[in-house]
């Protein structure tokens, strides 16, 4: 049997943020300058997540063809490196630490939904990304995950628990393989 009654699927408590002339606005400024190649200028992307109500650090670069959900909901520190291709999929919130790399291709998860229920609830988490973390390139971070200071997930991993400060985490799912030693 073919449902087409899609209201169905809407009784989560998942809240956007923001009006549809501000998500539609976002949409069009995400689209011609974060997704593109066409403005590779850092200083008018930070201007712009700001201005939507991020919150950004100095020095923070966001490299070209990067997709962001929601800047109202996305909060970066200083001196954070964003990588080609990353996806900050932010339906929650989503808190990056000082001097963390996303390398390219990464991808941040927030929401997911619940298989056992036959409304298929969408759920959100948060990820935070505390102080020093990198995430590999074309790794998944998925919804509620802490990566504690100086946590590294491998490239093409899957942190779907909470990374150790300190740990290098790697594979699907992620599992802890070594520690972190930071020579200064």
């Amino acid at each position: 049997m073919i449902h087409t009654d899609l209201s169905r699927y809407d009784n989560s408590d998942f809240k956007l943020g923001r009006g549809v002339v501000v998500r539609t606005i976002w949409y069009f400024i995400n689209t011609l300058v974060f997704k593109s190649y066409l403005l590779p200028i850092n200083s008018i992307k930070i201007g712009l997540l700001r201005l939507f109500g991020a919150r950004v650090g100095k020095g923070v670069v966001i490299k070209p063809n990067v997709n962001i959900k929601y800047p109202w909901r996305l909060s970066i520190g200083e001196h954070t490196w964003i990588g080609e291709e990353v996806w900050i999929d932010n339906l929650t919130t989503v808190a990056i630490g000082a001097n963390c790399c996303l390398s390219q291709g990464a991808f941040l998860l927030c929401g997911n939904h619940d298989f056992k229920k036959s409304t298929f609830d969408l759920i959100t988490l948060p990820i935070t990304l505390e102080d020093g973390v990198w995430i590999g390139a074309k790794s998944i971070v998925c919804p509620g995950v802490k990566a504690f200071s100086h946590s590294v997930l491998a490239v093409n991993s899957v942190a779907t628990r909470d990374m150790e400060a300190y740990f290098v985490y790697q594979g699907n799912p992620a599992q802890k393989v070594k520690s972190r030693t930071i020579v200064e």
